[in-house]
């Protein structure tokens, strides 16, 4: 090419023109090598089935499904379920799938191969997605979709059911610890209250009630206790008052029963008797034991002066009137009323220590009831909790029931085959129109590079422009080529030659990728 040349486009079309047989001879040859690379590749068929998902036929609000896993994520778990080694060898092997490939490939290399040849699941929609597979055979291509949509449905459905099954084992087992575990809480409550019995927050009213009983029959005591008390002094009073003047018992003596007056041995007697009484309840400072010893001192005196007082201390002994028989009778009545009133009392004394004994324990309960609140505050919080949670696992168990049997009957959410899979009409592959076209292209670009590099390797002067503008020398004469028919013969053998070259290599190239494509 001649330095600082420009192309205009009748340079262009002259040059085209001129070296037209390095554009068409690569055209031709690449065309045809298209042609026949794209006659001989086998026709590979795709078929398809549409699958769609139908929901459960029993309403969500009735019957709530186990599986909530979106369906994308469904579909990438079956997905790879289905192209495990496993089931596709199977299906292979049912099939007669890739027979030449066994013979000659290991198991692992056909699996592989079988993957390659499933398209990846198409999603369309929110409910359906379309399961293709592609095989030489139209026949083949079909029996092999079917058989996989088949296997994906059986597939969804063991899945279903497992979960379901899953799920319901495991409800059961965490109900039956939630059983266990609230049984444990009940003994403990129960052996909790059977233990402080009477001082939980729940007996608090009987027990206050109880001790407003127990203070009332207190009073009633302490009450009857005073009368008993009263009466006793009335009885003492009496008896002091017989002892002290043998004649007060005239008043209820009669009129003939009545004797001779005391002697003053019998007054020293009664005198003291009464003293004896009185010191029995009074101190020894009483004015009434003080005046009484006095009397006593007077009435010995007396009995001295008398000159009538024994020896040795004794009363003598008189005879006894009916009004002294009737006085002591009356004493010894008065006696044992006031020992049995000093027995009433003193068994008053005893029911007055067991009531308080008795009050002391129901205060004891009440002290205690904040702290067995707290107790049994946190003891039924904890069992209710239990209590809870054992309500909802049973409630999950039983919906979990009612999921697995409506999976096992298949009456829950499914795949059904919406289009099932057809014998293909017309293969997908291979597009011929397009590798023809490719080898014409590319036929057509190599001779444009011929040509270009043909023209890169001229430094020709083909015009008077080109002499002036590269030499800048003027030009005298214009000599057109002059060829002489040898030289013509020559260049005309030269082309044949090399358009035979290109044919032979180009022929053979086909020849040996006809043979060596593989059929299958």
């Amino acid at each position: 090419m001649l330095p600082g040349k420009t192309y205009t486009p009748e340079d262009v079309v002259r040059i085209l023109v001129g070296r037209w047989w390095l554009v068409v001879i690569p055209l031709v040859v690449c065309a045809a090598a298209g042609a026949a690379i794209g006659s001989r590749l086998p026709n590979r068929y795709r078929s398809e089935t549409l699958i769609m998902l139908v929901p459960q036929r029993i309403p969500d609000s009735y019957v709530r499904s186990t599986v909530t896993s979106r369906i994308e994520d469904r579909l990438a778990t079956l997905q790879e379920q289905l192209l495990s080694r496993s089931r596709l060898e199977r299906i292979i092997l049912d099939l007669d799938l890739y027979s030449a490939l066994r013979r000659t490939l290991p198991m692992e290399d056909v699996v592989q191969r079988m993957r390659s040849d499933i398209d990846p699941i198409r999603i369309e929609g929110r409910e359906s997605f379309r399961i293709s597979y592609v095989n030489q055979d139209a026949r083949t291509a079909q029996k092999t979709t079917e058989r996989l949509a088949s296997l994906f449905i059986e597939e969804n459905l063991r899945d279903r059911e497992n979960l379901a099954e899953d799920t319901n084992q495991f409800l059961e087992s965490q109900l039956e610890d939630a059983k266990r575990r609230l049984v444990e809480y009940e003994k403990k409550l129960e052996e909790y209250r059977s233990r402080y019995g009477g001082e939980l927050p729940s007996q608090a009213t009987a027990n206050l009630q109880a001790i407003q009983n127990l203070q009332t029959q207190l009073r009633s005591l302490a009450e009857a206790t005073d009368r008993a008390r009263e009466r006793r002094l009335l009885l003492e009073r009496q008896m002091v008052d017989l002892q002290s003047d043998p004649l007060a018992i005239a008043a209820v003596t009669p009129t003939g029963a009545q004797g001779a007056p005391q002697s003053t041995a019998q007054q020293l007697q009664a005198a003291q008797a009464r003293l004896e009484l009185l010191l029995s309840h009074a101190t020894p400072d009483h004015p009434d034991v003080r005046t009484l010893q006095r009397s006593i001192r007077d009435l010995d005196a007396k009995l001295a002066a008398e000159g009538s007082q024994p020896a040795d201390g004794e009363v003598p002994e008189t005879p006894v009137t009916p009004t002294e028989a009737l006085r002591q009778k009356r004493i010894r009545d008065l006696k044992a009323d006031i020992a049995d009133i000093d027995r009433q009392l003193a068994e008053k004394q005893g029911q007055d220590e067991q009531l308080r004994k008795v009050i002391a324990q129901y205060e004891a309960r009440l002290a205690a009831l904040p702290r067995r609140e707290s107790d049994l505050v946190e003891l039924t919080r904890d069992y209710a909790t239990l209590q809870t949670a054992y309500q909802a696992l049973l409630a999950k168990r039983e919906d979990a029931k009612i999921a697995a049997n409506l999976e096992r009957r298949n009456i829950g959410e499914q795949f059904r085959v919406l289009d099932p899979a057809r014998i293909p009409e017309r293969p997908f592959s291979p597009i011929r129109w397009q590798i023809d076209l490719m080898g014409a292209a590319s036929g057509l670009m190599i001779g444009l590079l011929f040509v270009g590099l043909r023209e890169y390797r001229d430094s020709s002067f083909k015009t008077e422009d080109e002499v002036t503008r590269v030499l800048s020398l003027p030009v005298l004469a214009l000599v057109p080529t002059m060829i002489s028919t040898v030289e013509r013969e020559t260049r005309r053998r030269r082309a044949l030659l090399a358009g035979g070259v290109a044919v032979l290599v180009l022929g053979s190239a086909a020849i040996a990728f006809w043979r060596l494509w593989p059929s299958s």
